[in-house]
């Protein structure tokens, strides 16, 4: 089925700062070196000798455009794709020209001509420019923003069902709480609407948090207690929208419904260094579990995986009574 709303997806940039992208332009560089030694060396019990003096050479040249690139990058992702792209080559032979200057007079042995070593440099940005090109649209446009959608379409037609229940039924006894939980009933599905790959600021996610735990405690009353650990939460930190509250929701469908007693859910957020952790546990029965709460992780970590590439991880585990999940994401705050 085609889609009613037909979004263009410009060309981004890499997020030169991204351990992924750098992870990647790293093992790109030397795998290319590599196979450059064992095409050109005269014998294979050479090529170890000539990789290790060709590693000698490039490293300090990579590692120097890398760490240009990365203290430019939020200024180069600002200009349109190929504008950026023309920028980034630029550089790259900028740098590599003053690099190889800079060793054809420290060395008695030059290890190329200049031409050369500046025409392989841009070949291999280009390459690696369009091989990261890909990689970002293998994760994106259709497959990602399919399953993010799918993501924020996770709120259960039962709750739905139930919280306006609870809300007729508050109608008459106290208008005004009824009034108020329409209001959250309604900015909670706003934000379902809402465009999937924007960033969001913390202290937004946590309002969301707040606003759909006040509708659960409708209709669960005091069979469900949360706790808040928010002090150390940075209010200005940008992450992925609806990240958090389908973690709180499987907390709910999973830990507190299917029991009968209260079951206390904790819900902790902190700043740790240059990293932002999120914790939430629920009750935890084995072999009481719903279907459900694993395909919900997964579409979580694929929608990390889109928005921080290897800079996030998720993990889940159960120890005991209580179930936990935990993120861990980069700290961006607000206009970084």
């Amino acid at each position: 089925m085609v889609s009613i709303r037909q979004t263009a997806y410009p060309d981004l940039l890499p997020d030169f700062r991204n351990l992924g992208v750098i992870a990647r332009i790293l093992v790109a560089v030397n795998v290319l070196a590599a196979l450059g030694v064992l095409f050109a060396a005269p014998a294979p019990a050479r090529a170890l000798d000539q990789f290790v003096q060709a590693a000698a050479y490039l490293e300090p040249m990579l590692l120097v455009n890398l760490v240009v690139l990365s203290a430019l990058s939020p200024h180069l992702a600002r200009a349109p794709y190929w504008i950026g792209c023309a920028l980034v080559l630029a550089l790259v032979l900028l740098l590599s020209g003053i690099y190889h200057a800079t060793a054809l007079r420290l060395s008695t042995e030059p290890p190329t001509e200049l031409a050369r070593a500046l025409t392989l440099a841009a070949l291999v940005a280009a390459g690696l420019l369009g091989y990261l090109r890909l990689v970002a649209k293998a994760y994106s446009p259709a497959l990602a923003e399919a399953r993010l959608q799918a993501l924020q379409a996770r709120i259960r037609p039962h709750f739905l069902f139930n919280s306006l229940n609870a809300v007729l039924a508050l109608i008459r006894r106290d208008p005004r709480r009824a009034e108020r939980a329409l209001e959250d009933l309604a900015d909670l599905f706003r934000t379902l609407m809402a465009e999937p790959r924007k960033f969001v600021r913390l202290a937004d996610e946590i309002d969301l948090l707040e606003r759909y735990a006040g509708l659960e405690q409708l209709r669960l009353g005091e069979r469900l207690r949360i706790t808040w650990e928010l002090d150390a939460a940075p209010s200005d930190a940008l992450l992925p929208p609806l990240v958090l509250q389908p973690l709180l929701e499987n907390a709910v469908y999973h830990g507190v419904e299917p029991g009968t007693a209260a079951g206390d859910v904790l819900v902790r957020i902190e700043r740790r260094g240059d990293r932002v952790l999120a914790r939430i546990e629920n009750p935890y029965v084995e072999g009481e579990q719903r279907a459900g709460n694993r395909m919900a992780l997964e579409n979580i970590r694929e929608r990390l995986a889109l928005f921080f590439d290897a800079e996030a991880r998720i993990e889940s585990r159960a120890s005991g009574e209580r179930y936990t999940v935990e993120i861990e994401m980069p700290y961006r705050p607000e206009g970084a």
